[in-house]
This record gives C-alpha cells, sequence and structure tokens, in this order.
C-alpha cells in the first residue's frame, strides 16, 4: 500500500495513518513475513465472544509466531474453537520467551544477539538420530528434537509432519515446542549453534553449518556461556 492509499483510507474512517498501517503487515520484518499465513490460524475465544458473528478477521489470527493473544493475554484456541491439549506445558516459560522474540522481532525490528527467526530455520532442518532409525521414519526427525527431547515420540504418535525451514508455521498445540527451542538456542548461544551439527550428516549438516556461521557472524556477540547452562 502506498503512503497516499494510507492517507486516503485513514481520511475515510476518520483514523489516523499509522492505525491504518497497523491493520497491514508493512511493518513487519521482512525476515518475519513468512511466518505470516494467508488464513486465519486460530481465535481468541474471550475477545471472540465479545464480538457479533460474523466478525473481521484479526491481525493476529494470521501470525504463526503467536500463542496468546496480543489484545487480551487469553490462549489462542485453533479457528474451529476446539482447544487441543499441548504436549509441550513443561516448556512454558521457554515458550512465552519464544513467542516475546518472535514477536520483538517482527513488530518492533529488535533482537538480542541474533534473529530468533533464522534460529527457526535452523531448528526445523532434518537430523539423524542415533541409532540411525529405519528409512521410513526419517521424516519426523528434526534438529528441534534434539533439544526438545519429548518432540520426537510426540511427532511419531500424531503422525505430524513438521514444516519446512521455508514455512515454519507449526499448528497451535505443537507451536510451543519450536518456541521454547528458539529461546533456549537464545539463551544459550552460538556456542549451542555449534554443537547442534552433531545431530546431523552429510548435506544437511553442511547446510546447516553454513547458515549457522553465517547466523554467528552476523550477531551481536552475547556474555559467554558455560558449559552446564548449554546442556
Amino acid at each position: 500500500m502506498s503512503g497516499d492509499q494510507e492517507i486516503r483510507l485513514a481520511r475515510m474512517f476518520a483514523i489516523e495513518p499509522e492505525v491504518v498501517r497497523r491493520m497491514t503487515f508493512t511493518n513487519v520484518a521482512p525476515s518475519s513475513r513468512r511466518l505470516i499465513a494467508v488464513r486465519p490460524l486460530q481465535s481468541c475465544p474471550n475477545c471472540r465472544a465479545r464480538r457479533a458473528e460474523p466478525g473481521p478477521t484479526l491481525r493476529s489470527q494470521l501470525l504463526g509466531w503467536r500463542l496468546t493473544c496480543p489484545l487480551c493475554g487469553k490462549l489462542f484456541r485453533a479457528i474451529d474453537g476446539r482447544k487441543l491439549p499441548c504436549p509441550f506445558r513443561q516448556y512454558r516459560n521457554a515458550t512465552l520467551r519464544g513467542e516475546k522474540l518472535l514477536d520483538d522481532e517482527a513488530e518492533h525490528g529488535t533482537r538480542t544477539w541474533t534473529s530468533p527467526v533464522e534460529i527457526a530455520r535452523l531448528l526445523l532442518m532434518r537430523r539423524i538420530p542415533r541409532p540411525i532409525p529405519r528409512e521410513s521414519d526419517l521424516w519426523r526427525f528434526r534438529v528441534l528434537g534434539a533439544i526438545i527431547p519429548d518432540l520426537d515420540d510426540i511427532v511419531a504418535a500424531e503422525q505430524e509432519n513438521l514444516p519446512t525451514p521455508a514455512s515454519p508455521i507449526l499448528r497451535l498445540h505443537m507451536r510451543p515446542a519450536l518456541l521454547a527451542g528458539i529461546a533456549i538456542v537464545e539463551r544459550a548461544g552460538p556456542e549451542m549453534l555449534r554443537m547442534l551439527p552433531g545431530h546431523m550428516m552429510g548435506d544437511n549438516r553442511f547446510r546447516f553449518n553454513l547458515t549457522a556461521e553465517r547466523v554467528i557472524a552476523q550477531s551481536r556477540t552475547p556474555r559467554s556461556l558455560s558449559q552446564m547452562q548449554l546442556i
């Protein structure tokens, strides 16, 4: 949307141009736009109850990094209103921090030592666990599972094919795993990114190393961490 269009719309609705801009994704950092869905993913049962149906699609319903409603702070539900049990409740604090890291980058252009979206892409790359599983099972193993050990079994039980690094939007009840993984890696720093290729082989390992070293080279150096903190 051009500046002139923004001003014309603002005049039509008697609001400030900044308000119109906030209804779009113009301000979202380019790196975060891969986390914006083309259709609504979630809704807030608390805010939804206050609106007449059918209501408008809210901007927050398309954001693949959010678990909580930015208006009231309540947990989102799937777009059909179902409340699916989250299998990652023990990571709640890390999950909320991961959500904040992604939100800060997308909405405000701020980050700590690196881009949380880049961490998300790295964590969704494929890995090879040991002992090496059957070829038919390789689809379910991602680098994220090396950080969130519960993930592999949950993916297998639910036959949940996780998304690719190019489009890192997980379903709502699985999303806490990625958010928690981002927060854990962000806190540990570059040292953890350099440890994770040990879970990979071949071309995937090469691509991970290449991307991770680029991310680290562009980062602001965080405080050094002990080996125990990385574990």
